[in-house]
């Protein structure tokens, strides 16, 4: 799979396979999801044994890279479908750069696009991306970053402030909608 090398202001540059990029540290474009459920909890998925970096550490719902061609919120919910098993519609909320590099050698150097959604359905995550999920309040995820921070994804815990920034501007209207302002 190929994914999109970008400059510092997410312009394309090229494509290059994902395991050397991460390899080789390149900046690329990625996505991020976050989901809520109608009590304002997030939903956090435990990355199954078998991924190449990050393998049992908690995150968001999903993340991945737009094959070029894809808008970033398709490719996204298309994701979301594969990971988890289930598709709603996702607002992009922010964008952040980060690196972060792992013991197996592999740097992760991405245009993080975060996208945020509301779901309260059914979840049937897909065993081969995913070992557990869960769903938590901002407050307990903060808490456990603080005692427990090793369980955890790099770019996750960079996001988890800048979600929270984010969402001290929205209003929840009494059916679990979000308005983004």
């Amino acid at each position: 799979m190929d994914v999109i090398l970008v400059n510092e202001k997410d312009e394309p540059i090229g494509t290059m396979e994902k395991l050397e990029v991460h390899q080789k540290g390149l900046l690329h474009r990625a996505f991020s999801v976050f989901i809520f459920n109608e009590k304002g909890e997030m939903l956090l998925q435990k990355r199954a044994a078998g991924k190449y970096h990050s393998p049992g550490l908690w995150t968001n719902a999903c993340c991945s890279h737009p094959q070029s061609g894809y808008e970033i919120i398709s490719a996204a919910i298309q994701r979301l479908q594969e990971e988890m098993g289930f598709t709603t519609s996702l607002e992009k909320a922010f964008h952040f750069i980060y690196k972060a590099s792992f013991e197996n050698g592999l740097t992760e150097y991405e245009f993080d696009h975060v996208l945020i959604g509301n779901y309260d359905g059914p979840i049937t995550p897909n065993a081969e991306e995913v070992q557990d999920y869960c769903y938590l309040s901002l407050t307990e995820i903060k808490n456990l970053l603080q005692s427990n921070p090793l369980e955890y994804t790099p770019w996750f815990k960079i996001a988890i402030p800048k979600i929270e920034e984010h969402l001290e501007g929205q209003i929840v209207n009494r059916h679990g909608v979000t308005s983004f302002h």
